[in-house]
């Protein structure tokens, strides 16, 4: 079972934490990719966060 670094709940249900899908349309360019980042629902801290497949 996974833990939050920071608060070291248990992190074994899709409710303890929260993926935000970010936008990539600000500054000089539209990016083609998704940005995510995955946080712990009990304290905010971000656990991870990547890149997904291309913008349609």
């Amino acid at each position: 079972m996974a833990h939050c670094p920071e608060c070291e709940t248990a992190l074994s249900e899709k409710t303890d934490v929260e993926f935000v899908e970010m936008d990539a349309t600000t500054g000089f360019f539209k990016a083609s990719k998704r940005f995510y980042l995955v946080a712990c629902n009990h304290c905010g801290a971000a656990i991870g966060s990547g890149v997904a497949g291309a913008k349609a």
